[in-house]
């Protein structure tokens, strides 16, 4: 097979599940927003991680499926500083999101000692507030972007990553390394507190195995218990985040030693890095009680609508004759 035919078939298949599912999720939690005037916590974070993804696949895969299809010089020099903020923004959204998730539900399942009562109350309350000083630093550290990137030429340096339609220039071996330094450094460290958090959340379900037995029984109309439930959706997410995120980190890691680095290497970081973006709202939607519960009765309601209507079509049938 072609590589540029397998190349569309994969960026295409990312665009068509990652847009629809992510927004979808924040469509979703929207709507409960406005009905129910709250949104969990919990729930606000997902909605701000399904959004980040969306930005992503919206921001990148959408111009990589463009040009495996054979469209050619689509962005110039404004465009690509744009594209390559918003996606760099939002995939350090979509890693921070995913942290602040997995430390969020430990913050949550922990017992009620002096320290984790004080973050108890401290951090779900103000939440929004957390996520908004997160968005904050991440448009701050990146508008480096704007700097380096531009539409491909043949005047760039060794030091380029060459991003379908763009071309992103670090000029300099310094440069390059410092920029690959610090931003594998940073995603390291996310991936290393929600994995550490994860552990912890299996650490005290085990641990409380009791209590969370005499949770089931006094509420048999469950199957499990909610943090039984919630704590389950986070470790996926944090799996599906290092499985796809930590290869995509390894292969940046690697590039730094490179220099001239092809597209097909980067391309293949690009469906690493959005594959993530596509599978989380399955995830998220398989695991989340409260869009289940909405898609379920949005159903009910779309059926009774239709019931409704044609039995009214007969009674007006009936009444003509």
């Amino acid at each position: 097979m072609d590589i540029r035919i397998l190349k569309a078939f994969i960026f295409i298949l990312l665009t068509v599940t990652g847009i629809p599912g992510n927004l979808y999720i924040v469509l979703q939690f929207l709507v409960i927003r406005l009905l129910e005037k709250k949104l969990l916590p919990s729930n606000i974070i997902l909605q701000v991680l399904a959004f980040s993804n969306l930005l992503i696949v919206c921001s990148r895969v959408i111009p990589q499926s463009l040009n495996a299809l054979g469209i050619e010089d689509l962005m110039d020099g404004i465009n690509c500083k744009i594209s390559g903020y918003t996606y760099r923004v939002s995939r350090a959204m979509s890693i921070c999101i995913t942290s602040l998730l997995s430390c969020h539900q430990c913050i949550l399942i922990a017992p009620n000692t002096k320290i984790w009562a004080y973050l108890k109350k401290m951090v779900s309350p103000n939440i929004t507030l957390i996520i908004l000083a997160i968005l904050l630093m991440n448009l701050a550290l990146y508008r480096t972007s704007f700097m380096y990137a531009d539409a491909r030429n043949n005047n760039t340096s060794p030091y380029t990553l060459h991003l379908v339609y763009c071309d992103t220039d670090f000029q300099t071996y310094v440069s390059y390394i410092a920029n690959g330094v610090v931003f594998a450094s940073r995603d390291f460290l996310f991936v290393a507190s929600m994995v550490l958090a994860s552990f912890y959340i299996v650490y005290v379900l085990l641990n409380h195995k009791k209590t969370v037995t005499s949770i089931l029984y006094s509420n048999r109309a469950k199957s499990k218990s909610i943090e039984y439930k919630a704590s389950k959706a986070v470790i996926l997410l944090v799996i599906c985040y290092v499985m796809f995120m930590g290869l995509d980190n390894s292969m940046w890691t690697y590039t730094l030693t490179l220099s001239n680095v092809g597209t097909n290497m980067n391309d293949a970081r690009v469906v690493l890095a959005c594959a993530y973006s596509a599978v989380c709202p399955i995830v998220i939607f398989v695991t989340n009680p409260k869009l289940q519960q909405w898609s379920r009765y949005t159903f009910w309601r779309r059926h009774q609508d239709q019931r409704s209507s044609s039995s009214s079509e007969i009674h007006l049938k009936h009444i003509s004759i």
